[in-house]
């Protein structure tokens, strides 16, 4: 079966031996994607919405490298560490999926690789092209 990679270009990728994304077939796994800036540093520290909508955005960048977008995502999970501000983690996934729903978990973990990190998103999808 035919397998397509993409990459962000973030240093993790290449020090721990990940891809951003996989396209096996129709499915694609997008790894656990954290609001870490081009300098490596975390994205808007402090900002519940602003880091989970950056997150969304490099995945949705990985689903189009691999011939897919945001509406043949299936599954989302959210792993927060302040599941007190769900409402703004919810706001970003909800610009980007209202229109075709996926199924969705949002969890709180005790913490992330990096203190400042408030959220990491990973997405499944399913498309045909």
């Amino acid at each position: 079966m035919d397998r397509r990679r993409t990459f962000s270009g973030v240093s993790w990728e290449t020090k721990t031996g990940y891809c951003r994304a996989i396209r096996v077939g129709d499915n694609i796994y997008v790894s656990g994607t954290a609001p870490i800036d081009a300098e490596g540093k975390t994205f808007a520290p402090g900002d519940a919405y602003d880091q989970t909508r950056f997150c969304l955005q490099r995945i949705q960048k990985a689903l189009q490298d691999l011939g897919s977008d945001c509406q043949d995502v299936v599954r989302t999970r959210l792993y927060v560490t302040d599941i007190s501000r769900s409402a703004e983690y919810a706001q970003a996934h909800h610009e980007f999926f209202a229109a075709h729903p996926p199924a969705n978990t949002m969890v709180e973990v005790r913490a992330l690789v990096d203190p400042e990190m408030l959220v990491e998103v990973e997405v499944e999808a399913i498309c045909q092209s």
